[in-house]
Formats: structure tokens, C-alpha cells, sequence
């Protein structure tokens, strides 16, 4: 068979080629424990494209997806592609409203959901003149079709013939503010985030077993747990549930994967686990990755005592599809977020556009092989964000002499305490090194006299009685510094999160005023 420019060529239908049609592509830790083969992958895909096909969908139309973490997650994604649709895998932890909002934006003319959640996802469909059909995974509703019948008797497609930079698959960015953006991907992207990233960073082998807690609709997830073990022929375990600290400790003794692929607010709450239970747990994981947002230093020293095997701290976006800039193994020094992966630059500026020295703070900017083409119907913001070669992340890092980057915060997150820049990131480590602290968010506060200070919102380790504030900010201060230390401190039991475990410090600065 020759291969065309189509992802779905390279990621499935050459596993049959290269002889690995029996292995194991994926397995379900969940429900009924089900798993599929290479080959079975490679047939359910085309005959899911097939269906699609007869169902009069056309290139280019639009499949949205509300999918829990399970088999037909990749069956559909693939499947959409083979067939030349765009594959829309959406956040399956959002609201009625924004449901209907993004699958109005896109003009997706079939969806797919999974049973468990269509309740939430019913009353977004009302009134929708775009879709043609709603399937349902498991028991289906009146009014929709079950994914079973949907795909009955199908014709095999094999994958469509496709230009590296048609237009594959979109992903919604979670934004830590406003509406989410549709974010349009090529062919190529896919296959590039493996050679980088996944290739010379993660180094992921054919024997390889990856359990990916991050979910397949974002970014970081559909990398860990698709493009890059399907990029070598790799197993991955896939888990649709919550990822509690017993549950992710159970998948691992059980599952026995190599690579855990997490987001450091889940690394903080396993490690107050694991040092709780004393010991290290049963697993036999080589390396492992985080992304979302930057790592805690701390969290990734303790992590690293008690599992002897190494976090890769690195940064990626929806835009760039995934990691760009990392730490890599046996070179990693926490609390940084290391340098650029291979194949892609960076740098700093300032508010000018004008590079910014080591030791200053300034805006990251990226250029590599995955940007996205741009947002969906948002052309403003498309021409503000991807400048020629070069993407704005909207992130402040800073260029230490050993070449290494620092996380600062967002750029809408920073601000000025006695005219010098305070980053949150900052201050929220030197929080969570106090042995009481789980988590902590920073926030600007005016005072009685209108001038910003550091505010700060804690969360205790579970058994730890409340430590007076006055502890904490002393604490802060013997470690970065007089002026950077939290004027006001206040305990909460949760901090507010997008889906994808990121602080969203707005909600906490709106409720702050």
C-alpha cells in the first residue's frame, strides 16, 4: 500500500506492514477491561470510516466528539481521518452551554458521545440544524444512534489520500480564560510531535507499556497516550475514570506500564499519598512526564526519592500540539522547565519584541514543525497569536545562564509589587515546600492604600491542622525574599481548576476584588 500523506497511514495501517498486527495497541484498565490489537485497530478504524462514508459525510465535515478515555476514542479519531473528516475530540468535562457553543462553531455534522456522558450533553444538541446524527457509545437514548448500529456493516476505507498540510483534526483550547478556540492541526503535526518530542526527549520504545492519566482530548494527552506509542508500535493503557491516588496506584501495579505521563497537581497528591503509606509503591515505571502547568520543585525531588524513576518537566500547548521545551532524562533539574526539544527554538521578549537578556523576564515565543494553522473564525486572534514562523505562547519565562527557562507565570497572571515583577509561580513554590502545604495559588491583592500585594490561597495536606499564616509568610520570605512574601493568607480546601488540572488564578483574582 503506499502511503499518502494521511496520519492514520503512518500511525496504524504500517504496524500491519512492519509485522505487529497481533500486538497490543491499546487496553482499557476500566469497565470490562477490553483491548484491541494493531489489527483490530487498523479494521474497526476503516470500517468506522467507512460508516462515516455512508452516513454522507465528506471531506473535511467536521466529527465532533464528547468520548470518555475508552476503545472507541481512537477508533473514531483515527477512523475520522482515514476518511478525509476532521476528528473534533472535545473536553468531557464541560457544561451543557459551551457544548452547544463549540459544536455551533464548528458545524460538526455527526458527534459521538459516550453514554455516561449524555446527560449533560442532551440539552446541547436541541435546536442544533448542523448535525445529521448523534451516536451514542453503550445504551442509546431515543433519538440518537447506537454506535454499534452505526457502524454495522460497514465498507473498509482505506486511508484517503491527503496533502502533510491538509487539515487533519481540531482541538478546543481549555483557555484559562473565555470561550474555547477551535485549534486547526495538519497531517504533518502529529508525526512531528513524535520525531521531537517523543522520539529524542521521551525516547519511547516498541516495548514500552505508556499509562497516560492525562485525558486523550487535550493536547498533552493525545500525544502520551496516541501519537507517540502508536509513532513505535507501543502499547497504552487507557483509564475513563478519575484519577484518584488509590485508583492510579492500583492501574500500575496491575497494568505494569513503563511510562506515566501525569499533570503536577495529581504528582502532589501522589506524593503526599505515597508518604503517607510510607514506601514506595508497586511499579516498575522507568520515566515519567508532566505538562499542564510547571512543576513544583519540590514535588519532583520527593517524587523522584520515593519512585527512583525521573519526571520530565516540560511545556507544550494546544497550539504547538505538544511539548516544545523540557527538561530531558539525566538531565533535569527541577523547578525549570528546561530547553527547547530538538527541532524547535524559542525565545524571549519583551513588550517591544525586543530579545530580553539572562536574568530578565520576558514573553516566550516558539517556532517548529506542529504549530496550528491558525483558530477557527477567530482571525483577530489567529494574527496575534501565530506571527509568521513564530507562535505566542502567552507565557513568561525566564533565561538562566546555564541556558535553562524558568516559569514566571502567564502573562496576564504577573504583576509589579514596589515596581519589581512578582511571578505567582514563584511564590507558590516557596509555599509548597512548607511541609503542611498540598497547593497553593498567588494572586494580585490591593491594599488599604490601593498598591497590589501577593495574595495567597492555600491548601493543607490532609491531617495537618491549620498553620497560622504568620508561619507561612515567614517562611516565604527567608526563601525568595521580603517583598515577595504573602500579605494576606487564606486556607481553602480546593483551588479552581480548568479540566485539565491548570489553577485558574482569574477566578481567584475575580473573587479576590
Amino acid at each position: 500500500m503506499a502511503h499518502s500523506g494521511n496520519a492514520a497511514a503512518y500511525f496504524i495501517d504500517r504496524h500491519l506492514e512492519e509485522g505487529r498486527g497481533s500486538k497490543t495497541a491499546f487496553r482499557e484498565a476500566d469497565g470490562e477491561q477490553r483491548s484491541l490489537t494493531y489489527a483490530e485497530l487498523a479494521d474497526q478504524t476503516a470500517r468506522f470510516g467507512g460508516a462515516l462514508l455512508a452516513h454522507g459525510v465528506r471531506r473535511e465535515e467536521r466529527v465532533a466528539m464528547i468520548v470518555r478515555d475508552q476503545l472507541e476514542f481512537p477508533v473514531v479519531f483515527w477512523g475520522a481521518i482515514k476518511a478525509g473528516a476532521i476528528p473534533v475530540p472535545l473536553n468531557t468535562l464541560l457544561s451543557a452551554s459551551i457544548y452547544e457553543d463549540i459544536l455551533k462553531d464548528s458545524r460538526a455534522s455527526i458527534l459521538v458521545v459516550s453514554e455516561q456522558l449524555w446527560d449533560v450533553v442532551k440539552p446541547a444538541v436541541e435546536g442544533n440544524t448542523f448535525l445529521r446524527a448523534v451516536v451514542v457509545i453503550g445504551t442509546t437514548p431515543d433519538g440518537t444512534e447506537s454506535y454499534t448500529d452505526f457502524v454495522k456493516g460497514a465498507e473498509q476505507v482505506e486511508a484517503c489520500e491527503a496533502n502533510e498540510d491538509e487539515m487533519a483534526f481540531w482541538l478546543y483550547s481549555s483557555g484559562s480564560t473565555g470561550t474555547p478556540k477551535g485549534v486547526r492541526h495538519v497531517h504533518s503535526s502529529l508525526k512531528a510531535t513524535a520525531d521531537t518530542f517523543g522520539a529524542q526527549v521521551l525516547g519511547i520504545k516498541e516495548d514500552d507499556t505508556v499509562f497516560s492519566v492525562a485525558k486523550m482530548f487535550f493536547a498533552y494527552g493525545l500525544g502520551n497516550a496516541m501519537s507517540f506509542p502508536l509513532a513505535v508500535g507501543a502499547s497504552t493503557v487507557i483509564f475513563g475514570g478519575r484519577p484518584t491516588p488509590d485508583a492510579v496506584f492500583e492501574i500500575m501495579a496491575r497494568e505494569r506500564p513503563t511510562i506515566f505521563c501525569g499533570v503536577p497537581t495529581l504528582y502532589a497528591a501522589l506524593v503526599a499519598a505515597q508518604e503517607k503509606a510510607g514506601g514506595a509503591p508497586d511499579h516498575c515505571i522507568r520515566l515519567c512526564t508532566s505538562a499542564g502547568e510547571a512543576l513544583p520543585r519540590e514535588v519532583g525531588e520527593r517524587w523522584e526519592r520515593l519512585w527512583k524513576a525521573q519526571i520530565v518537566d516540560g511545556v507544550g500547548s494546544t497550539e504547538m500540539l505538544h511539548i516544545f521545551l523540557s527538561n530531558a532524562p539525566g538531565d533535569i533539574v527541577y523547578g525549570t522547565s528546561g530547553k527547547a526539544v530538538p527541532g524547535y527554538e524559542v525565545r524571549l521578549v519583551d513588550e517591544h519584541d525586543e530579545d530580553v537578556g539572562v536574568g530578565d523576564v520576558g514573553e516566550l515565543l516558539v517556532r517548529g514543525p506542529s504549530a496550528a494553522d491558525g483558530y477557527w473564525n477567530r482571525r483577530h486572534k489567529s494574527r496575534s497569536t501565530f506571527e509568521g514562523h513564530w507562535t505566542r505562547t502567552g507565557d513568561k519565562y525566564e533565561l538562566t545562564a546555564e541556558g535553562r527557562y524558568v516559569y514566571c507565570g502567564r502573562t496576564d497572571d504577573m504583576f509589579k509589587v514596589s515596581g519589581i515583577w512578582v511571578s505567582p509561580f514563584e511564590v507558590e513554590q516557596a509555599l509548597v515546600e512548607h511541609p503542611a502545604v498540598l497547593e497553593a495559588a498567588v494572586v494580585p491583592w490591593a491594599d488599604d492604600k490601593g498598591l497590589e500585594k501577593p495574595k495567597a490561597y492555600v491548601v493543607l495536606k490532609e491531617g495537618n491542622a491549620c498553620e497560622a499564616a504568620g508561619d507561612l509568610k515567614e517562611f516565604v520570605k527567608e526563601k525568595i525574599g521580603m517583598w515577595k512574601y504573602p500579605r494576606w493568607v487564606d486556607f481553602v480546601d480546593e483551588l479552581p481548576k480548568t479540566a485539565t488540572g491548570k489553577i485558574q488564578r482569574f477566578k481567584l483574582r475575580e473573587g479576590a476584588q
